[in-house]
C-alpha cells in the first residue's frame, strides 16, 4: 500500500518549531538538569574539592554500613492498592508536638560551610521555606543564634555531643533553649571517632590546608576556592578547637564515658523534647524510652562510625511493633529518594531525617541547590503515594511494603568438638 506524501505547510512547521528560551542563570541551568538526588551528587562532585566532598560522601572503614543502608531501601517491594484514587495528597505530619509540611527533615551535619560557603544558613533557609525542621550540629559552622535568625518561626532542632568539659555542653543546651529550639538530640554513637579512610588518604583537615595537592584540586573548582578565601574564616561556631583532623577533634573534645546519668542531667536541663540519636538495637531503644526520652533516632551515624553496624531501616519494623505506641521513632542513614521516606513511614517511622542528600544539594548550588533537593524528594513522595493509592502519611502501613531478604543471619554459629 502506497503512502501519500505532501510538502509540509509553513503553518504546521511553525507549530513544530518550538525553541526553548535559553537559561542565562548558570546555577539554575545546572540545577534544572537534576532529576534525582544522585544527579545533585554528580554536580556536587564536579564543583567541590575532593576533601570536603569525600568527607560528605564517605563513611567508615570499607563503607559497608553505608552500602547496606542504601541497599536496604532498594530491596523493598511496594504494594499499591487498586481503585483507591488519591487525587489530593497531604504530605504533612505532626512530629514532637509541632508541624512539618513534609514527612522528613534535615539531619544534623557538621562543617556545612566547608561544603559550600552558605553552609547551615542555606540549609536552614531552605528548611524554613519548605516548612520542615532543620537540625544544627554541635560541629556546625554557624551559631545557634544565626540559625534562629534565618528560621525565626520554624522548627529548629539541636544535636548535642557530650564533651569532656561538661560545662561547654551545658552552655550549648542553655543557648539552644534560649533561642527557642524545640528539640534536642542526645547523640550516643560517637564515643570515639570512626575510621574514615577517605579523609585519611586525602589528608583532610579542618579548615582545609593549601598544599600542592589541594591547589591542583582547586584548578577545576575556582568558585569553591574563591568563596573559601573571600568569606569569613571557616571555624566551628560552638567549639574553640578549630584545627586538625576530625579524629583529632573528637578525641580531644568528646567524652567516651558518657552514661545514662549524663542523659538524665541533660533531660533535667532541657525544657523541650529530648531525642536519643544513634540507637542500634531494640534493647537500647527500650532503655532510652525507660530513661525518659521523648523519641529515638534509629541511626548508625550514616555509616560513619562502626562499619557493619545494624541497618536502621532493617531494625525499624521490630522497634515500631514493640515501642511504636510508647515513643516517637525516627530513622536516618541511606535516604536518597522520596520513596525511601514513604517506605520508612509505612514500616512505622514517625519521621525521617536526611543528611547527605541536603549537603549534595548545597554543594551543587548553595541554597538554590537545597531547595532543588527538597523539590525532588517532595515530587517523589507525592508520586509514590499517588501510585500506592494513599492520600496521607497516616494511611501508610506495613501492608504497603515488603522488605526483601538479602542478608540472612545464620542461626547455627556454634561449633562442637568431636
Amino acid at each position: 500500500m502506497s503512502i501519500n506524501r505532501q510538502l509540509p505547510k509553513p503553518s504546521e512547521l511553525r507549530e513544530l518549531l518550538q525553541f526553548k528560551k535559553p537559561e542565562l542563570d548558570p546555577t539554575k541551568r545546572r540545577l534544572d538538569k537534576a532529576l534525582t538526588v544522585y544527579d545533585l551528587r554528580k554536580i556536587a562532585k564536579r564543583r567541590t574539592p575532593k576533601g570536603p566532598f569525600d568527607y560528605t560522601d564517605g563513611a567508615a572503614e570499607f563503607e559497608i554500613s553505608l552500602a547496606r543502608a542504601r541497599q536496604a531501601f532498594e530491596d523493598i517491594e511496594f504494594h499499591p492498592e487498586t481503585l483507591r484514587p488519591a487525587a489530593e495528597i497531604d504530605t504533612s505530619v505532626e512530629i514532637l508536638g509541632g508541624p512539618s509540611a513534609l514527612p522528613f527533615g534535615f539531619a544534623p551535619t557538621g562543617f556545612a560551610r566547608m561544603m559550600q560557603t552558605e553552609g547551615e544558613i542555606g540549609g536552614a533557609g531552605a528548611a524554613a521555606a519548605a516548612g520542615i525542621p532543620f537540625s544544627l550540629s554541635t560541629l556546625g559552622t554557624v551559631s545557634i543564634e544565626e540559625v534562629k535568625s534565618v528560621n525565626p518561626t520554624g522548627r529548629n532542632w539541636f544535636q548535642l555531643y557530650v564533651m569532656a568539659d561538661r560545662e561547654k555542653s551545658y552552655s550549648l543546651v542553655e543557648r539552644a533553649a534560649a533561642a527557642g529550639f524545640d528539640t534536642l538530640y542526645f547523640t550516643v554513637d560517637t564515643p570515639i571517632a570512626g575510621n574514615r579512610m577517605r579523609d585519611t588518604r586525602n589528608g583532610f583537615s579542618i579548615p582545609p590546608q593549601l598544599t600542592a595537592k589541594t591547589i591542583l584540586d582547586a584548578i577545576p573548582r575556582p568558585a569553591w576556592w574563591f568563596n573559601f578565601l573571600t568569606t569569613p574564616q571557616l571555624e566551628f561556631a560552638s567549639l574553640s578547637n578549630t584545627s586538625g583532623t576530625v579524629a583529632d577533634l573528637i578525641g580531644q573534645t568528646f567524652d567516651p564515658t558518657i552514661s545514662p546519668e549524663d542523659l538524665q542531667i541533660i533531660r533535667d536541663m532541657w525544657p523541650g523534647n529530648i531525642v536519643v540519636k544513634g540507637v542500634q538495637t531494640l534493647a537500647d531503644a527500650q532503655r532510652m524510652v525507660d530513661a525518659g526520652a521523648d523519641g529515638i533516632v534509629l541511626s548508625n551515624h550514616g555509616g560513619r562510625q562502626l562499619d557493619r553496624a545494624p541497618v536502621p531501616f532493617h531494625l525499624l519494623p521490630e522497634v515500631a511493633r514493640e515501642l511504636g505506641d510508647q515513643t516517637t521513632i525516627m530513622v536516618d542513614t541511606g535516604v536518597m529518594n522520596g520513596a525511601d521516606v514513604v517506605a520508612a513511614h509505612a514500616l512505622g517511622a514517625d519521621f525521617v531525617l536526611v543528611g547527605r542528600a541536603w549537603l549534595y544539594g548545597l554543594m551543587a548550588g548553595g541554597r538554590a541547590g537545597v531547595d532543588k533537593m527538597i523539590e525532588i524528594m517532595e515530587s517523589e513522595i507525592l508520586r509514590t503515594m499517588g501510585l500506592l493509592g494513599t492520600s496521607s502519611i497516616d494511611e501508610l502501613n506495613p501492608s504497603h511494603v515488603t522488605q526483601l531478604t538479602r542478608l540472612v543471619p545464620r542461626t547455627d554459629n556454634t561449633r562442637t568438638n568431636a
